[in-house]
């Protein structure tokens, strides 16, 4: 009797997504793979896998990954998978007495930022500066925990001159210095608890964000990269074949995702609209709405890659052709 071969294991820092919960209960299997799933917040995953590589296979900020590309060895290649997509126009809180009733009114101010090379703020302020003329270098960028004080870039930066950063105190939150008017204004990813318990002190610089972002998305066709999947460079140089066996796996889990969306018998999500949500979305952004691969994202990861660029992540301008294993941009034909 031939013995059964033992797949290859390996370990997934992500988030409990829609579009990947196939792969963490299982009914969704790489092939090949034996994937022990380990569902993490993204901060977690991140400062995990950048400060000690971890994980073998983690969801990572696109950002920090294209940071990764100057560092010596190249310590991780990606997939063309993208678990975070956002919109982040209503991503920038002000305080209601800074006087900053339109985004030029930034120029000047106090700006907080968990970490400078997050990649939402790298989108804020690529946005601002390209559609509203407010320059990146035009304010004072204050980094550290939104809500918990101590927080410090994952990775080391050399940035240029220009970019004035000055970290927080040790006992300080930019949630809290927004609210006591200490900063003027706040570039994050996850909403501050004094927008919602601030009495009004802390606001969207646009409150109509939903409006403002689906003129964005008609302007420029562009839906915002967070986060792409990473492969510790030592595991995908032993085992080439996995970064199209990854490929493929989270490409079926958020086809499945796609379909229980789409399901009207019994609704899938705690959203009682969701069809017409759902409905809405594909008359806007087609019925692909979330594309993984490298053609569909091109434009997205050229416009994010020259924001990096400009604003002094990346020594020189990257392109989306560097960033993912080319096993995983093709597959055959019949």
């Amino acid at each position: 009797m031939t013995p059964m071969m033992s797949k290859l294991r390996l370990t997934l820092g992500c988030w409990n997504y829609d579009r990947t919960r196939a792969l963490m209960d299982g009914s969704v299997q790489p092939d090949g793979i034996d994937l022990n799933y380990l569902n993490m917040p993204v901060e977690e995953t991140f400062f995990r896998m950048l400060r000690h590589q971890e994980f073998d296979v983690a969801e990572l900020s696109l950002s920090s990954y294209s940071v990764s590309l100057s560092r010596p060895g190249k310590p991780f290649v990606a997939i063309p998978i993208f678990p975070s997509r956002f919109f982040r126009h209503s991503c920038i809180y002000v305080n209601a007495k800074a006087g900053i009733r339109g985004p030029r009114d930034l120029i000047g101010k106090r700006v907080g930022t968990p970490e400078y090379q997050m990649t939402a703020p790298v989108w804020i302020r690529g946005i601002l500066a390209e559609h509203y003329g407010v320059p990146v270098d035009s304010v004072i960028y204050c980094t550290g925990g939104e809500e918990e004080p101590g927080r410090s870039e994952k990775i080391s930066l050399d940035l240029p001159p220009s970019i004035r950063i000055e970290p927080i105190g040790p006992t300080q939150t930019l949630a809290q210095m927004l609210l006591d008017g200490e900063i003027d204004a706040l570039y994050t990813a996850r909403m501050p608890s004094t927008y919602r318990t601030g009495g009004g002190r802390v606001k969207r610089l646009f409150e109509d964000y939903p409006e403002v972002e689906r003129q964005y998305f008609r302007d420029t066709g562009i839906f915002p990269i967070m986060h792409t999947v990473a492969i510790r460079r030592e595991v995908y140089e032993a085992n080439r074949w996995i970064a199209q066996s990854l490929t493929k796996a989270f490409t079926e889990a958020q086809r499945r995702c796609y379909a229980d969306l789409q399901e009207t018998a019994a609704l899938k999500g705690m959203l009682p609209w969701l069809t017409a949500h759902l409905e809405d979305t594909r008359r806007e952004m087609g019925d692909d709405y979330w594309p993984y691969g490298l053609e569909r994202n091109r434009k997205t990861l050229d416009t994010f890659l020259r924001y990096h660029h400009e604003q002094g992540l990346s020594k020189r301008l990257l392109s989306p052709d560097e960033l993912f294993a080319p096993e995983a941009l093709e597959s055959f034909k019949i």
